[in-house]
């Protein structure tokens, strides 16, 4: 089974997008799945959800369970399914619900301040 490991990423963490800041969070989760690179999930209450549109996309995960997607939508354009959430998460990570995580792109900015 793939080891999944969750803290508390210190510090100050933002996302970017199209210019705007939307969000910026002192709670921000770290998740480590596997051999993958960390994955900075924000609680939803630090994220300005009005700049998100809930997408049909979603994705199974045998670890996290049924993620539902998020595309960003800035001044100029649709970053489409830029963003995910597990609604409800499996046991061994319900501390990411009500988290969104966020595909770090060259439009998308996720970063410790």
């Amino acid at each position: 089974m793939t080891q999944i490991t969750i803290r508390n990423a210190p510090g100050t963490w933002t996302i970017r997008a199209g210019g705007a800041i939307l969000g910026e969070s002192k709670k921000a989760l770290g998740l480590v799945e596997g051999s993958y690179s960390e994955i900075i999930y924000f609680p939803r209450d630090d994220v300005a959800m009005a700049f998100l549109d809930s997408t049909d996309k979603s994705t199974h995960c045998p670890h996290k369970g049924d993620a539902s997607y998020f595309s960003i939508v800035t001044k100029s354009k649709t970053l489409e399914n830029a963003a995910w959430s597990y609604e409800q998460p499996l046991d061994g990570v319900a501390e990411i619900k009500d988290h969104i995580a966020f595909y770090a792109t060259d439009d998308v900015t996720i970063e410790q301040i």
